[in-house]
């Protein structure tokens, strides 16, 4: 399940790509906009810079920016940053590998196999709903 967190930096992010190349969008526009708690928000946007997703510009004039196009940013990049993996277990996991401590060997794990499949296709369908994708939908 999608952790608030997320579904707020998701929100937060299909705004910005709405106002793509528009300008710097303020922090209090997206809150009420988005009805996201500000100071909360506010968390969520520093975690979305760290990660090089987004900038921001001081001063009145000032606000956030998406730094990619919205076709460069998927659900699969904000679910990472904010919930981890889009895999089911440790073990089939591409980006937080662990090996599993209750198999013997990966290799006839019965379990595995499908697990891989399933994160595929979560991770597919996750890579192909862009920011772009979120904006067609209203």
């Amino acid at each position: 399940m999608m952790s608030k967190r997320c579904k707020y930096a998701l929100k937060a992010m299909v705004r910005l790509a709405r106002n793509y190349n528009q300008g710097f969008l303020p922090t209090s526009v997206i809150a009420v906009e988005e009805n996201i708690p500000k100071k909360f928000l506010e968390q969520i946007l520093l975690e979305l810079k760290r990660a090089k997703l987004v900038n921001s510009k001081q001063g009145t004039a000032g606000g956030y920016y998406l730094l990619k196009s919205p076709d460069e940013v998927s659900l699969a990049d904000l679910y990472r940053i904010f919930d981890g993996p889009i895999a089911l277990t440790p073990c089939v996991s591409l980006n937080f590998y662990e090996p599993c401590t209750d198999c013997v060997d990966e290799e006839s794990c019965y379990l595995r196999n499908e697990l891989i499949n399933v994160r595929e296709k979560t991770r597919k369908s996750m890579m192909e709903a862009t920011l772009t994708a979120f904006m067609r939908k209203k």
